[in-house]
């Protein structure tokens, strides 16, 4: 007798979809299934419940890319106020005729209370460090009146920039002899959140000559764009500054000032969604231009359709001096009716019949006599099939064009705008 099977239990999400009670049709009587399986019904794909619609062909791999998906977030926003301050307006102050660089902090929560209990921040052995600036992130806005992406599950607004080198397209001499137009690579990134962002800054000195000092410099920097030139910039704007003299119990005197910074940034972030929904590269397209080509003493085309070989009538060109590739000298009558494609409007006849001020360009010996396979005939912009056209003929400087408006479908009207274009004679 087989050991008894030790049962497994089920799952939260298994439990809930067996009290789901499946839609059945009163008119069919068909069971529609469980909503919450999404192979049961196709409403409920995990694309549409989630709204993110992932189209594979727009995820281009960065393997062996030395240019790298752009991101920014509020970490490079800190960084560059602090790279800012360091290196670029870089505070000093005097003391004892001694020139000493003010440090800058970040105030981390446990540094900012003590400050804010203190009235002063001390270093690890208990003393006032002087003279100090410090500054932390208090708020973040963000700005509509400047343009966003629209939608994050469907980004509509990118900005692209074209890369200078694409390995898969290295020059060749093939490229030139076929006269392919290599492709050109792009990186694309969604347009970013912009964002205003306020930082409280504080400084601590001995001497209001000191603070003076450091105040001229920060405020002599206000409105400029504050970062590392190499990474990120972001517009900085201050606008009042606060100064007080302490003085404690215990006669310790502490000089301070405040100041708030208004950064105006913007925020690209690293995500999944991100990853999932907005395109990052992209290739143009490829061409391959193809002039005219001829050969000499060819004799027939054979073509295969639907698996079935069938002769074509061929293009005889006369023979010249053979030229590179087995090629001839070419009829200059021949190569003008090759390229003509003059564009006719038509004339309105009745609801079956509309005429054309023109001819037909008779062809050259040794090519298919003119005929409707010649030509292409539009109305309102709408292809006309040949089978729906009872006959295309031409007399002296007329042509005249006869359709059967049930097989097309509809009767050609006085205000329809019919165009031809092919081979007229003018």
């Amino acid at each position: 007798m087989p050991a008894a099977r030790k049962p497994n239990p089920k799952s939260q999400k298994q439990i809930s979809n067996d009290q789901v009670d499946p839609f059945v049709s009163p008119e069919t009587n068909e069971s529609y299934g469980d909503p919450n399986i999404p192979s049961n019904f196709d409403q409920f794909t995990a694309n549409k419940q989630s709204g993110v619609s992932f189209n594979r062909s727009e995820q281009m791999s960065f393997k062996g890319d030395t240019s790298k998906p752009f991101t920014v977030g509020l970490q490079d926003i800190d960084e560059s106020i602090m790279f800012y301050f360091q290196n670029v307006i870089r505070p000093f102050v005097y003391q004892n005729g001694t020139r000493i660089e003010v440090p800058i902090i970040y105030g981390s929560p446990e540094k900012w209370k003590s400050v804010q209990k203190d009235g002063y921040y001390k270093d690890k052995n208990g003393a006032i460090m002087a003279p100090l600036i410090m500054f932390r992130r208090d708020t973040i806005d963000k700005n509509r009146s400047l343009t966003n992406k629209l939608d994050s599950n469907s980004p509509n607004l990118y900005t692209s920039w074209k890369k200078s080198y694409n390995g898969k397209n290295s020059y060749s001499n093939f490229n030139v002899l076929t006269n392919r137009v290599p492709v050109d690579q792009f990186l694309v990134n969604v347009v970013p959140d912009y964002v205003t962002l306020t930082y409280s800054c504080t400084i601590q000195t001995y001497y209001m000559d000191q603070l003076n000092k450091i105040i001229e410099a920060v405020n002599y920097a206000s409105d400029s764009y504050w970062g590392d030139p190499e990474r990120f910039k972001f517009k900085a704007s201050i606008d009042s500054y606060s100064t007080a003299v302490e003085i404690s119990d215990n006669s310790n005197r502490m000089v301070k000032g405040t100041f708030t910074i208004k950064l105006f940034g913007y925020v690209i972030p690293d995500t999944i969604q991100k990853d999932l929904t907005a395109i990052k590269k992209y290739n143009s397209k490829s061409q391959v231009i193809i002039g005219l080509e001829t050969v000499n003493g060819l004799t027939e085309f054979v073509s295969s359709t639907n698996g079935k070989k069938q002769q074509i009538n061929p293009i005889i060109v006369s023979g010249g001096g053979g030229g590179a590739g087995g090629g001839g000298t070419i009829d200059p009558a021949t190569l003008i009716y090759l390229n003509t494609n003059i564009q006719k409007l038509g004339t309105f006849v009745d609801n079956a019949t509309v005429t054309f001020p023109s001819g037909w360009l008779p062809a050259p010996t040794g090519l298919t006599p003119t005929s409707l396979n010649n030509f292409s005939i539009f109305c309102n912009g709408t292809l006309i099939e040949n089978e729906a056209i009872i006959s295309f003929t031409s007399l002296g400087n007329l042509s005249t064009l006869v359709i059967d408006p049930i097989e097309l479908g509809y009767g050609i009207d006085s205000t329809d705008e019919v165009i031809a274009i092919g081979k007229f004679n003018n």
